[in-house]
Formats: structure tokens, C-alpha cells, sequence
């Protein structure tokens, strides 16, 4: 029940910064130029700096084996969520990448950053990986159903997976980077959060905030992606034996809001780039709720 209540105020804390970010788009002291600009910076600075910073932990052996056992916990969680999405929003491609894909960078790396601990963004790692790789894949086929926009190049490159596998070296070679460049990681990845929630809440400014509300798409992916996905997680994950903090970064992950990716393929790719909007800002707005509960209900059957 502790980690439900630290949730609710640190999801609290990124409401009201996603609410002056909204502010500072309405009054025009952040321009659509600006808010893609911010965007640009957190994909390829704030989160592969955050990354590599939480690997630049000690070396163990049992460390190493809760890593590759929160990939696999990540890879089902994933495919359970496509899966169900797959069916469930057959003929919607953006609710039915809405409610497959969290914001697991954006907002769940600095949620579990202040609740879990550094040293547990390590193991929230893979899921962020292979989520960037499923959204630059899988999901481009879903939102324009063309295989040929799929690009090997920018699957490879991309910035997430190039930290990772950064991390995974700099965690398993002896190797201690000097202070400076630390430091400067520290003071990278403490821009994740706060700039991650201006840069939705630019989003949030511009779609009509009644609109939202009245939106039975954007419920229905809420729905999906804050309590199906979530709870289907929880029961998914209760049966391994892995470390505490381990199940609880995927879950977190995996029980964020929907992502910001959605409303940039779907802008890139000329699909529905408002309604996607509204997905991601009702669920943000309901997950203040949503995630605390999720963890309550992990903590009743994990024994937390």
C-alpha cells in the first residue's frame, strides 16, 4: 500500500507539471516547433541517459540474472498487450496501438526512478527497449498496414536500443567512468520527468478539453491500456520468483498511460493525430487513479 500512495503523489506531481506545460502552449511561450523539439531531446538525450545511467551499477551474477529475467518479463507482458489489443481493436489501428503500447519512457521510467530506486530503472531497461523496437515495427505496420514503411535502419539505430546495449557493457565490463561523465548523466536523466509531462501537456493544449470527456474511443482504450493490460500483467507475473523490485519495474511499465508515440506515427503517417491525443490525455488523466490501484492489487498477491 506504500508504493499505491507514493504513486499517487509523484503521478499528482507530473499532472500539475503536464499542466503548466499546457499552459505554456496556450499562451504561446511553446510553439509546435518547441514542444517537437523537447520531444527530439528526451528520445535521443533524457531517456538513453537515463539507461545508461541505471547500469552503471555493480556487477553480479544475480543481478545479470534478474535482468534477462525481466526481459522475459517484458517480452510476455508485451505480447499479451498486442495480443489483446490485436483482437479487441481489430478494425482501429490507433486505439489499437493506443491501448498496446504505455508510456513506459516517458512516464514510467521517472515514476519508478522515485519509487523503486535508480538501480531499478536498470531492470525496467527492457521493456523500454523492446518497446521502442515493437512501436518502430509492429506498430508502424498497424497504423498504415504497410510493410515496406518499416525500416531495419531505424530499428537498429535506434536511440533506447543503442543505450541499452551501451549499458548492458559498461554493467558487465570493469570499467568506472570518471565523475564528470556521472554527473552529467545524473543531471540529464533529472530532466526526464519534468520535461516529459511539459512536452504532453503541450499536447494536451491542443485538443478541446470538453472533447476529450465525450470521446468513447479514448475510453475504451483507456480502459484497455489502464486495467485489462495491467491486471492481465499482474496474473501473468505472479507465478515468477523473480526480485520484488525486477516484477515491479515491468509492472509499472506495462500499467503506464498511452504513449506519446502514438500521436507522432499517427501525425507522421496522416491518421487520426486528435483522437490520438485524446487517448493519451484521458488515460494520463485517469491513471493517477489506475496505477496506484494496479499496485495495491500486485501488492496483495506479491505479499508487498
Amino acid at each position: 500500500m506504500l508504493i499505491a500512495s507514493v504513486l499517487f503523489q509523484r503521478i499528482g506531481m507530473m499532472f500539475i507539471l503536464m499542466m503548466i506545460g499546457m499552459i505554456m502552449a496556450k499562451t504561446g511561450k511553446i510553439s509546435d516547433k518547441g514542444s517537437k523539439e523537447m520531444g527530439n531531446i528526451l528520445i535521443y538525450v533524457v531517456i538513453p541517459a537515463v539507461v545508461i545511467r541505471s547500469s552503471l551499477v555493480e556487477y553480479s551474477r544475480e543481478r545479470l540474472e534478474m535482468y534477462f529475467l525481466s526481459f522475459i518479463l517484458a517480452a510476455l507482458s508485451l505480447a499479451l498487450s498486442m495480443a489483446v489489443c490485436a483482437v479487441v481493436f481489430k478494425k482501429d489501428p490507433i486505439e489499437n496501438f493506443a491501448s498496446a503500447f504505455s508510456n513506459a519512457g516517458f512516464m514510467s521510467v521517472p515514476l519508478i526512478q522515485e519509487v523503486l530506486g535508480e538501480e531499478a530503472v536498470f531492470y525496467a531497461a527492457p521493456l523500454v527497449g523492446l518497446m521502442n523496437l515493437l512501436q518502430w515495427t509492429y506498430g508502424v505496420f498497424v497504423i498504415t498496414k504497410d510493410k515496406k514503411m518499416i525500416s531495419a535502419k531505424a530499428v537498429l539505430t535506434n536511440p533506447v536500443l543503442v543505450a541499452i546495449i551501451a549499458g548492458l557493457v559498461l554493467f558487465v565490463l570493469p570499467v568506472e567512468l570518471p565523475q564528470v561523465v556521472t554527473g552529467t548523466l545524473d543531471m540529464i536523466s533529472a530532466a526526464n520527468a519534468p520535461l516529459a509531462m511539459l512536452c504532453l501537456g503541450t499536447y494536451l493544449a491542443k485538443t478541446d478539453i470538453r472533447s476529450i470527456f465525450t470521446d468513447k474511443k479514448a475510453y475504451e482504450s483507456s480502459l484497455m491500456r489502464l486495467l485489462v493490460i495491467p491486471l492481465l500483467t499482474v496474473f501473468l507475473m505472479t507465478p515468477f520468483p523473480a526480485d520484488m523490485n525486477a516484477k515491479l519495474a515491468v509492472l509499472i511499465g506495462a500499467s503506464a498511460p498511452v504513449g506519446m508515440n502514438v500521436a507522432i506515427f499517427a501525425q507522421i503517417h496522416g491518421k487520426d493525430y486528435p483522437r490520438s491525443v485524446k487517448s493519451i490525455c484521458l488515460s494520463t488523466l485517469f491513471s493517477i487513479a489506475s496505477m496506484p490501484f494496479i499496485a495495491a492489487v500486485a501488492g496483495m498477491l506479491w505479499g508487498l
